[in-house]
């Protein structure tokens, strides 16, 4: 028997799927039964806001997160081996981007399982692309230490890397604490120092701009709950 193929469906990051979210997904997602999603209230939620015309109870929705142990894994993914296709859905923009969803492509290649990802929003890459920084060498860290002697010392040693390897450096945080970091950004990187702040991509509350650290000093930003990428570039 021919076995079923997996794929990796973007969502939105902003309230806007008319916009962002191809063709191609919503037809993957018409014709997909069962997926494998970080929760499944909002995943619900998320297909039927898409109008597609599903009857959301016929769907069979699996939970995949941080928590899923390997054997969990192994077993929502059998369908797969039965012939059937499935779909992992992210919480936000695209699954195995700092998502569980990684796991799961991993046990498909592992199984001989076709992965089909396809295209959508990704912040981490409209965040590159919006800032001016080195696209050819960059690296993305997730989340930088809470604490703050740890998390000042993480951005100088970011700030070292992008010097040394002419690398641009891009990390997040829990929309809460956002304009904490940006302040500890601010005092702890040289004047000369670049620095983009993205908020909200492709939002209605949509912010990108490029500064030096210097000129980042006398602006006045609110990031306060806003989803937010941060960039730093230290190169030449």
């Amino acid at each position: 028997m021919n076995t079923g193929k997996l794929y990796v469906i973007p969502t939105v990051i902003a309230e806007n799927r008319e916009t962002t979210i191809p063709q191609q997904v919503l037809s993957v997602v018409k014709e997909t039964n069962i997926f494998l999603v970080e929760n499944i209230r909002t995943a619900r939620r998320y297909i039927s806001s898409l109008k597609l015309g599903l009857t959301i109870e016929d769907l069979e929705f699996s939970l995949l997160d941080k928590k899923t142990a390997n054997e969990e894994i192994s077993r929502i993914m059998q369908p797969l081996l039965a012939g059937k296709d499935i779909g992992i859905l992210s919480e936000s923009g695209c699954p195995g981007i700092a998502d569980p969803g990684a796991k799961a492509v991993e046990w498909a290649h592992r199984n001989g399982i076709k992965v089909i990802p396809l295209v959508g929003p990704s912040s981490l890459l409209l965040a590159l692309m919006g800032s001016g920084f080195n696209g050819q060498k960059f690296c993305f860290h997730g989340y930088l230490p809470i604490d703050k002697k740890p998390l000042e010392a993480e951005i100088r040693r970011l700030t070292v890397e992008s010097n040394r390897f002419n690398q641009t450096q891009i990390f997040i945080e829990t929309p809460y604490r956002n304009n904490q970091l940006l302040k500890t950004i601010l005092a702890v990187c040289d004047n000369s120092t670049q620095l983009c702040v993205a908020r909200d991509l492709t939002g209605e509350q949509e912010f990108i701009e490029t500064h030096a650290i210097a000129q980042w000093k006398n602006q006045n930003i609110d990031l306060h709950k806003v989803p937010t990428v941060f960039l730093i570039y230290a190169g030449n």
